[in-house]
């Protein structure tokens, strides 16, 4: 039986190689924007945040149903008491997700009917918690919004609220982020772990150091998190920052200063 010879571009085997990766780096760096151009957007509006968060009346009923579960038993008795603790702090944090999805909804609505450069698309990493507050928050206001997720093995493709036509799967971080700036107008950032921190400070870095042609609003969400978080005046006082850097964001603590500070900021730039 003569063997089956495929071409160069259809042999899977050497296109998942080693060999083959820069390859597989320029296919995940033309084939969003090419799909972004055909679909006309230019401009989008990011939101960075934890994963955790859930709908704030899921998050609890979890702990509610815990607590009934476990009545008998003392919540610090060994593992309950682990549980018991995480749940809690999902409940508190899940507040941001309501306010991430009230915020998506009210820009989408402002953006809604507009075309072109002043048409403006919701745009998160793909993944639950905030990220799908941002999608669902678009989702609500009937627009079509950005998802550019990451194959974890924690985390199952993009979240439902998302748009399949504008739903991407990154396998390299970087290009993933790289894609989370080209076309950001403005960035929100609410607490998050080791990967929002990753993308914030990747992203302050690169206006700090004039690497991007654009001036980008860095909006931090909730200043409970921030303050406890990052004492950013310690940067200052030990001079590995200038005090001018510290105008690279905002904190703002609700839905409508948030809206209303990146609406000043946008029209101002227009």
């Amino acid at each position: 039986m003569k063997p089956e010879i495929f071409k160069a571009y259809n042999n899977k085997s050497f296109l998942n190689s080693h060999a083959a990766r820069p390859i597989r780096v320029l296919c995940e760096l033309i084939e969003p924007e090419t799909r972004l151009k055909n679909l006309e957007i230019e401009n989008s509006i990011v939101f960075f945040g934890s994963a955790r968060p859930k709908d704030p009346e899921i998050a609890q009923r979890e702990l509610n149903d815990f607590e009934s579960e476990n009545a008998d038993v003392s919540p610090s008795s060994g593992d309950n008491n682990e549980e018991w603790t995480r749940l809690k702090r999902i409940v508190r944090l899940s507040k941001y997700y309501e306010e991430a999805s009230l915020l998506a909804e009210k820009i989408a609505l402002w953006s809604k009917g507009k075309e072109g450069p002043e048409k403006h698309f919701i745009c998160s990493g793909g993944g639950p918690g905030i990220m799908e507050a941002a999608n669902r928050g678009a989702s609500n206001a009937n627009e079509k919004s950005i998802a550019l997720g990451i194959s974890l093995p924690f985390e199952q493709g993009v979240n439902k609220y998302a748009d399949p036509d504008l739903s991407f799967e990154f396998h390299y971080f970087f290009v993933r982020k790289f894609y989370f700036l080209y076309h950001a107008k403005a960035v929100f950032v609410f607490p998050g772990g080791f990967g929002t921190m990753d993308e914030l400070f990747e992203t302050l870095t690169l206006i700090q150091t004039n690497k991007l042609n654009k001036k980008i609003p860095i909006y931090l969400y909730g200043s409970e998190f921030w303050n406890g978080l990052i004492n950013f005046d310690q940067f200052v006082e030990w001079g590995v920052i200038s005090p001018k850097d510290k105008n690279l964001f905002v904190v703002v603590d609700t839905v409508e200063e948030a809206y209303n500070t990146m609406i000043t900021d946008l029209e101002g730039s227009l």
